[in-house]
């Protein structure tokens, strides 16, 4: 076996990437008779000058890989750099035991503008798209983010698994690019950083668009501006989305969605704060 942490994640890395590829892609000819896209285990093995028994280990978890076999793959599959690094991080952690940073709080300069914020729908946004905190309105918006597990609660995450968040999201397929393009941000700065690896990997196999935007070479560029939602009970929504980064920590960004007083919109924000107005309820998310 390869050790400690997440022996498999490797594998299922590797799987999800040769599924994302076809034999034209990398040279070799589309013979009939293939049973499921993508390539198979002795295709790759061939490109990567390995044996297909040493590369099926590899997959399984049960050897670990060298760095001259890393880089072929990564050429093979069509990696590139934050998929690269993310190859050899996976291959890394069955090595060693990479220290997670702890856990994210949100900072308390933005827990009160949260609190301060009773009609405005506000959430804080961490490291790798985490969601630390967020305000009624901002649940009564988008989910009920008290009802997710505190590790499972990335906008990502929701993003490309949830379909009732799929569902809000009337401009799913740009909203979703975005995401994507943020982890890569994240990717460039933070490259060994185990979380957003796990995290990448997973999208990467549960979700198809993930895994070729991931794949992809063209990046786009973030794009906070206007956002068009079909919420369940006011209906659709034109809403204006702003990111404001924490001075005091830049790791740590304020959302906020407003729309222009008179609007349809506006008016769909102002029911959201009523039915949700009370008094005794704070803003949401890990303590300070």
């Amino acid at each position: 076996m390869t050790g400690d942490a997440h022996p498999h994640e490797l594998g299922e890395f590797l799987k999800a990437r040769r599924a994302g590829l076809t034999p034209c892609a990398v040279g070799l000819p589309d013979t009939a008779g293939r049973r499921v896209p993508g390539l198979r285990r002795e295709e790759v093995a061939l490109l990567a000058s390995i044996s297909t028994e040493h590369y099926t280990r590899l997959e399984q978890g049960r050897v670990r890989p060298s760095a001259s076999v890393l880089t072929a793959l990564s050429h093979v599959l069509r990696l590139s750099a934050p998929q690269r690094d993310h190859l050899f991080e996976l291959a890394a952690s069955g090595t060693h035991r990479r220290r997670r940073p702890p856990a994210q709080k949100v900072h308390p300069q933005l827990r009160r503008i949260l609190e301060e914020l009773t009609t405005i729908p506000a959430l804080v946004i961490g490291r790798r798209l985490d969601i630390l905190a967020w305000n009624p309105p901002a649940a009564a918006l988008l989910t009920d983010f008290d009802k997710i597990p505190a590790d499972k609660r990335n906008y990502a995450r929701l993003m490309f698994t949830d379909p009732a968040f799929r569902d809000l999201c009337l401009d799913w397929r740009t909203n979703a690019r975005t995401c994507v393009t943020q982890l890569r941000l994240e990717a460039a700065r933070h490259p060994g950083d185990p979380g957003l690896a796990a995290l990448v990997g997973g999208l990467s196999v549960a979700d198809a668009d993930f895994r070729r935007w991931w794949a992809g070479r063209q990046t786009h560029g973030l794009r906070m501006g206007t956002k068009r939602l079909r919420h369940p009970v006011v209906g659709d929504l034109v809403l204006d989305w702003d990111s404001l980064t924490c001075t005091a920590d830049p790791t740590q960004k304020l959302l906020l969605a407003t729309a222009d007083p008179g609007t349809p919109s506006h008016d769909g924000l102002v029911f959201l704060a009523s039915w949700t107005a009370n008094p005794d309820q704070p803003a949401q998310g890990a303590a300070a």
